[in-house]
């Protein structure tokens, strides 16, 4: 970078910094509402895109040791607001051959079908992990804001709990009512950089029927910009402990969201990235 451009960046972050940190701390509510709208345009705007997604998925005993290690990394891409996910290694390991094949073949088949399909209503687009942090937004209900700096940059810091009067959308609404965590927002962009929940009692999954899971089960989300505005889910860390019928498991789950590129399945969608709130 030129040395002047890079003396002006300096100031400019310098005075931004400065700035932020004399500006009043605005009202929980108001600013949870503004995370949220941001939000939703960034869930948007992710379908426009495909990215690799490593999983790895940990399973350890009653004290935390780790009895098996499984891993799948694969290439996400969006069809009219459906979630294609097209496996590429499993467990660090590229799939041979023959494997390859049938993979590229089911893919093209989802691929044909979703690519005729109407697009799907919101709540049900994406599916699985995407748009977690929209859902759980929707359900928070936020307390003492402070200012941090956070990776570097001014940062909005709120602790939530869980709404009983919300509507949890795509979510359990017993499993909404309880869960506690932490969000740290981007005073700049209004972007959440970190989301961290935990469940503080346990709660049933289909009354019961399907699974329960334990108090103590856990998840952090991590956004991260890449530019103009614009930020992407790129990773996660997940504590599960739950009784599924008979048997109880703990799993720790580390997913990573890497190499995004824009994707045009033959539609060209154009969508502008969020603007930076101004101040």
């Amino acid at each position: 970078m030129n040395p002047l451009l890079k003396r002006l960046h300096q100031f400019a972050f310098a005075a931004s910094l400065a700035y932020a940190q004399t500006a009043p701390i605005p009202d929980a509510t108001a600013l949870l509402k503004e995370v949220q709208d941001h939000q939703h345009k960034t869930d948007t705007i992710r379908e426009n895109y495909t990215f690799h997604e490593l999983i790895r998925t940990d399973t350890v005993d009653e004290k935390g040791a780790v009895k098996e290690t499984k891993s799948e990394e694969s290439e996400i891409f969006f069809v009219n607001g459906h979630k294609v996910i097209r496996l590429v290694k499993r467990d660090g390991a590229e799939l041979n051959p023959n494997e390859q094949k049938k993979e590229q073949e089911r893919v093209k088949k989802e691929i044909d079908g979703y690519a005729k399909a109407p697009r799907e209503i919101e709540r049900g687009r994406g599916g699985g992990r995407d748009r977690v942090i929209t859902r759980l937004l929707a359900v928070a209900k936020a307390s003492n804001v402070r200012r941090v700096t956070f990776r570097d940059r001014p940062t909005l810091m709120f602790d939530f709990t869980g709404d009983p009067k919300a509507k949890a959308d795509g979510m359990d609404q017993n499993a909404a009512r309880k869960i506690a965590g932490t969000i740290w927002v981007d005073e700049a962009d209004r972007q959440v950089a970190r989301f961290e929940i935990h469940f503080y009692d346990n709660f049933h999954v289909g009354g019961g029927l399907l699974a329960n899971v334990q108090k103590g089960t856990s998840m952090a989300v991590d956004q991260s910009p890449l530019g103009e505005g614009l930020w992407m889910q790129v990773g996660s860390e997940d504590h599960v402990a739950a009784r599924l019928v008979i048997k109880n498991f703990r799993m720790n789950i580390h997913i990573q969201d890497f190499d995004f590129r824009k994707f045009d399945i033959g539609t060209k969608q154009q969508i502008s990235p969020p603007s930076a709130t101004q101040h």
